[in-house]
């Protein structure tokens, strides 16, 4: 994405000012920062942080407050280390998260239908 404003805000008190001085200045800045940070990350791993901050923007979207986002934010954050499937359960059986990941990794998708057509009940019968 090219950067219109290559300046971002730097620290937790110049991006304040931005967002109550200018909020879509802001956004727009964010959006940048973020699109970077991800573009920087290696290609294999790209596709995974965009769907972390897909969930992240889906957060703050439909929370009521900033700190209910953050809220949920951290939950979500905590649930990733030391959740079932997290980075504690990862480092504590390591065999187990990569017959994970690999069993992930060869699923294929399969038609519900054999015609590879919705069913639709037909009507009156």
């Amino acid at each position: 994405m090219p950067d219109s404003n290559p300046v971002s805000p730097q620290g937790f008190d110049e991006w304040a000012a931005l967002a109550k001085q200018d909020p879509q200045a802001f956004e727009r800045q964010r959006r940048q920062v973020i699109d970077r940070a991800i573009l920087a990350a290696p290609a294999d791993r790209q596709p995974h942080l965009r769907r972390v901050q897909w969930k992240l923007d889906q957060i703050r979207s439909t929370s009521r407050t900033p700190m209910v986002a953050c809220l949920r934010m951290q939950r979500l954050l905590w649930e990733s280390v030391a959740g079932d499937h997290g980075l504690l359960a990862c480092l504590q059986r390591p065999a187990a998260a990569r017959q994970r990941h690999e069993n992930m990794a060869s699923a294929r998708v399969i038609p519900l239908h054999g015609s590879g057509r919705p069913h639709l009940p037909r009507a009156g019968g």
